[in-house]
């Protein structure tokens, strides 16, 4: 988002600036469960890419990146076109893997990217007026009791009932400290929440998840929050990744093959420092991004990118309260949600430009 802030410096400089891109518009998903509850409205989250790049001299192109040619510098889009360039930015995000389930259907929707909360949402509210449906959220990490929490927002919000179960996996957070895995299973069963731990989803057919104990939840819905994983693009294009599938970087955040490749957010991998997939390295890596595309462009001193050891992290419950975590310290309360909100907005209000939303 820097970069495409300062794409004119690019343009006066002498260079031309392309933007790839599957929308004109890029949704952030921090605030991605506000909008399935109604926090947020849509355009409050989002960026008109297009129209930052072409106010600022670029040029943008819808479509998706399928190949990555290395020795040639080129591009490959699902459309067939062909894109060569002299230093390329991958900034693709991650994805929920869906091939994690043997079956896969229209009911089944990915909390990635937000464009599908949106569209559960649209879908929830249809099933909220034709009776009390049955939504199944399918993981325990930040993400599924995030979605849990926002889904008993959305149907108090509209004066209804349903029946909202979390399958956790092993635990509730099992990769977070123990006092915020109390304090959000807490939150969940106390809105009337079923959470189910030390299990997990084996497959999904006619209405019904089956677990691997070969219990049966019935489910109108199901949202997947199996945790996230980078595009494919990399390793299919024959690319250095990490051990998670994202290409792999040296602190340049540059592809440790291809100097002139670089990535940043949930796309890398951090040679010999792999990250958590939470924003705020993204964040902090924009700086050193901007800069270093310009400086490898025109032959400069590059920054390195050096990453924090704690960072700081606050869920959205969906009832106007949050949980603060930065080890060591975990609270829970309104304050927290207020502190995310008031976060998450000063980032929106620094790159979403009047107007271009």
């Amino acid at each position: 988002m820097m970069t495409l802030l300062h794409a004119r410096d690019f343009v006066q400089r002498g260079h031309q600036v392309t933007l790839v891109g599957p929308t004109p518009y890029h949704y952030y998903s921090g605030m991605g469960p506000g909008v399935l509850s109604g926090i947020y409205r849509p355009e409050e989250i989002r960026f008109h890419v297009q129209k930052m790049i072409e106010d600022r001299g670029g040029r943008f192109v819808q479509g998706k990146v399928v190949r990555i040619d290395g020795s040639t510098r080129t591009l490959h889009l699902a459309s067939g076109e062909s894109l060569v360039y002299d230093v390329a930015s991958f900034n693709t995000g991650s994805e929920v893997p869906k091939d994690r389930l043997p079956v896969v259907s229209d009911a089944m929707l990915t909390v990635k990217p937000i464009e599908k909360l949106i569209e559960g949402k649209g879908l929830v509210l249809e099933l909220l007026r034709a009776g009390a449906p049955r939504l199944l959220v399918v993981g325990g990490g930040a993400a599924g009791v995030e979605i849990a929490g926002n889904l008993h927002r959305l149907v108090q919000k509209e004066g209804r009932t349903a029946a909202i179960t979390v399958v956790a996996g092993k635990r509730v957070l099992a990769a977070f400290p123990e006092k915020m895995r109390r304090l959000a299973l807490k939150s969940l069963t106390a809105r009337g929440i079923d959470v189910i731990e030390g299990d997990y989803v084996s497959r999904f057919a006619d209405g019904r998840a089956r677990l691997n104990d070969e219990r049966e939840v019935p489910a109108d819905v199901v949202f997947l929050a199996l945790g996230v994983r980078p595009s494919p693009i990399f390793s299919d294009s024959g690319l250095p990744t990490g051990e998670d599938g994202g290409l792999l970087v040296n602190h340049y955040l540059q592809s440790v093959a291809h100097p002139e490749i670089f990535g940043g957010g949930d796309c890398i991998s951090l040679e010999g420092n792999p990250l958590d997939k939470v924003g705020v390295y993204a964040f902090r890596e924009n700086p050193i991004l901007l800069h270093n595309l310009l400086a490898a462009l025109e032959g400069r001193e590059m920054n390195s990118f050096q990453p924090q050891r704690e960072y700081l992290l606050i869920l959205n419950l969906g009832d106007g309260k949050g949980i603060f975590c930065r080890r060591p310290w975990v609270w829970h309360g309104r304050l927290a949600f207020r502190i995310k909100d008031a976060i998450d907005r000063k980032f929106m209000r620094t790159f979403q430009v009047s107007g271009e939303h």
